[in-house]
């Protein structure tokens, strides 16, 4: 539990929090997360802040932390992808870009454009277009239940005297209906729904080409019956916590992603879905000569490019904790 002074509610946030709730005061986690992380004023995301990197003020680093070690791979597998398609054709638009950087930074790309879109921005596509996204749909607010004997309670926040409490009410039927019914009682379940939202929205929009996502998630069947303690936690100052009612607006809060909604929301769009693979395999699979051409050049020395490198695919590292999928749509 944190310090007293990790409690504090900031003003705008607070009046949000109590414009949101109900009679009862209840405001469900998914709208508590969506403020915290997106509050116009004060939000995590929406603030001025340096959040990710590897210095002591950020709160966690990222794949594009490592150096442009990345987007040289990201782009060896998008030019495997597109084979004899000319790269010049499409726009790369980067999803959840931080403010001003990209993964094609100080990387020499083959691409017409690039388009750099915020975390929680619509992206509105249209055209040619390779959408790539790293750790985007991990930032969407998610729903939060418990398995209590007689069917399932959705979890939120109550206020009290200006403060923060967990609390729960009884699921609504439609909810109830979409959970599973073998789950014994204590099992808490975190639905990332709005991540599949957010993947309906971007396959929905009039684009055409390449779909590339690296996040960090799970199958629907290991959500609802390996993970008993549920995925949301929170980082702040790299150091990982299950408060996670502290510093609103102030530490992230993230969830792992269901892979089997991301690939359901553009096959309905009429993409074809690739597998889901862990992120060492995925590179081995499509970026197979870049890798090589890479450890050659570094084989003498041990550069940042080739910690980098090693950091991305090894498996103790970046290399099973995160996954990679592509999809295509002409």
């Amino acid at each position: 539990m944190g310090s007293s002074s990790d409690r504090i509610i900031p003003p705008s946030l607070l009046a949000s929090l109590q414009s949101a709730a109900d009679a009862s005061g209840f405001v469900s986690f998914e709208t508590f997360m969506d403020l915290a992380l997106y509050h116009p004023e004060v939000g995590y995301y929406t603030s001025r802040r340096e959040r990710v990197g590897r210095s002591a003020s950020t709160d966690f680093y990222t794949a594009s932390s490592l150096g442009p070690v990345f987007g040289e791979l990201v782009v060896a597998v998008i030019e495997t992808k597109l084979g004899a398609r000319p790269a010049s054709d499409y726009t790369f638009v980067e999803i959840g870009a931080e403010s001003g950087r990209s993964i094609l930074d100080q990387v020499t790309h083959p691409f017409r454009t690039i388009r750099r879109i915020g975390v929680h921005d619509k992206p509105e596509l249209s055209g040619p277009c390779i959408v790539f996204s790293n750790e985007l749909f991990d930032a969407q607010p998610c729903s939060r239940y418990l398995r209590a004997p007689d069917g399932w309670l959705e979890r939120g926040v109550h206020l009290v005297d200006g403060a923060l409490r967990e609390t729960v009410r009884p699921a609504s039927s439609i909810d109830s209906a979409r959970l599973p019914f073998d789950s014994p009682p204590g099992y808490q379940l975190d639905a990332p729904r709005r991540a599949q939202i957010l993947a309906q929205s971007i396959a929905s929009d009039p684009w055409q080409g390449l779909f590339i996502a690296f996040d960090y998630g799970k199958t629907w069947q290991a959500l609802t019956h390996e993970w008993p303690v549920g995925t949301v936690r929170a980082y702040h100052r790299h150091t990982q916590t299950n408060d996670l009612l502290a510093r609103p607006g102030t530490q992230d809060l993230t969830c792992h992603i269901c892979w089997d909604w991301i690939q359901s929301a553009l096959e309905e769009n009429h993409f074809q879905v690739d597998s889901v693979s862990s992120q060492e395999a995925f590179f081995v699979k499509n970026a197979a000569s870049a890798l090589a051409r890479i450890m050659q050049e570094e084989a003498q020395r041990l550069s940042p490019r080739k910690s980098g490198l090693m950091q991305l695919i090894h498996p103790s590292a970046l290399g099973q904790k995160f996954q990679g999928l592509t999809a295509w749509r002409d």
